[in-house]
């Protein structure tokens, strides 16, 4: 579904040119759902932008269901987009528009008629768990809702391939798990290819099945989910696992002590 070949992307500073990407490879399967994890600057961002051609890469290959994204210019361009649905981390939901407005914004950009728009707005809505929600305003939602409105606009066009940068990030974990579970909900009903970018080891485990590690610009491990965690061969991925499981088992002590308090009371 998705290949990466020798992808290269560089930025211009005051202090010279900054490479952001070197030489990505990556495979893809149709329907997976594929991680890529890494310490902020690593480059997550800038490759996830580039797969959906938000950022021009310097050179390299990107083919997504055999269309050469890093080639294609104007209205190919343009068509070949709808082919991938963007999550946000912040939202970047319009303030001034409903919840249906803000699903409904990229069909009519599209030139779908307002049958058709009601039509898809309804089902989406529904299958994202908003659908008595239509009317109310991003002011008027929770973070969770309105992450779901995200995803929602980023499924309007059908698209084959959905790409989630940081998603989760700016949600507290009761609210993650809920949009985890969603996304895989949409992963098993439309059999999308979902991408999704993180900082965090517990969501690669909660709902990818491959992953890839990437460092200063570079992938450095890449393969099975349980294969990081069990047997990381990187210093970053070894860096992650030890963060979380340091972090897992002091929430496990934490619980355990209460336990313990709550008995002797």
């Amino acid at each position: 579904m998705i290949t990466v070949k020798h992808l290269y992307k560089s930025y211009a500073t005051r202090d010279g040119e900054v490479a952001a990407l070197q030489d990505i490879n990556l495979e893809i399967a149709q329907g997976e759902i594929f991680g890529i994890i890494g310490a902020s600057g690593a480059g997550k961002s800038t490759l996830i932008r580039c797969l959906n051609r938000l950022e021009q890469p310097d050179s390299g290959e990107i083919c997504v269901g055999g269309a050469p994204f890093a080639e294609l210019q104007g209205k190919a361009l343009r068509l070949a987009r709808r082919r991938v649905g963007m999550i946000f981390q912040q939202f970047n939901l319009l303030d001034a528009k409903t919840v249906y407005g803000n699903v409904a914004f990229p069909l009519q950009v599209a030139g779908y008629t307002r049958p058709q728009i009601r039509e898809r707005v309804e089902e989406i809505l529904e299958l994202v768990g908003l659908a008595d929600k239509a009317m109310m305003y991003p002011s008027q939602l929770s973070g969770g809702q309105k992450q779901r409105v995200g995803i929602a606009r980023a499924l309007a066009a059908r698209p084959d391939v959905l790409l989630s940068d940081e998603a989760t990030s700016a949600l507290d974990p009761q609210t993650t798990y809920s949009i985890l579970e969603l996304l895989q909900d949409i992963n098993r009903k439309l059999g999308l290819t979902i991408v999704l970018i993180t900082h965090e080891m517990d969501v690669l485990r909660h709902i990818c099945t491959n992953a890839a590690v990437i460092e200063g610009g570079r992938i450095v491990e890449q393969g099975p989910v349980d294969s990081l965690f069990y047997r990381p061969q990187s210093e970053t991925a070894k860096q992650f696992v030890g963060i979380f499981n340091y972090y897992k088992g002091t929430a496990e002590n934490s619980v355990s002590e209460a336990g313990k308090a709550a008995v002797m009371q």
